[in-house]
């Protein structure tokens, strides 16, 4: 694997566990180091750490919260 990509995946340990987790990526990743952003975007969506999953448990805490608050009256 190229060593620049070594590099970036040893910065996160998230990016280590879901490529030892789908292990289809390393032969991707020796075989394509560009395809580099789409391994990104795989383990953010697995992983669930796109903005929209942020919001998206935002709002459900914030619904968590008033519902507890409703029934305490």
């Amino acid at each position: 694997m190229n060593r620049e990509i070594l590099e970036k995946l040893k910065q996160d340990p998230k990016y280590l566990k879901y490529l030892r987790q789908n292990s289809i990526w390393y032969k991707t990743l020796n075989r394509n180091p560009t395809k580099y952003n789409e391994f990104i975007k795989s383990m953010k969506i697995k992983y669930k750490l796109r903005t929209i999953d942020k919001i998206d448990n935002f709002v459900d805490s914030v619904d968590l919260i008033t519902k507890i608050l409703d029934a305490s009256k």
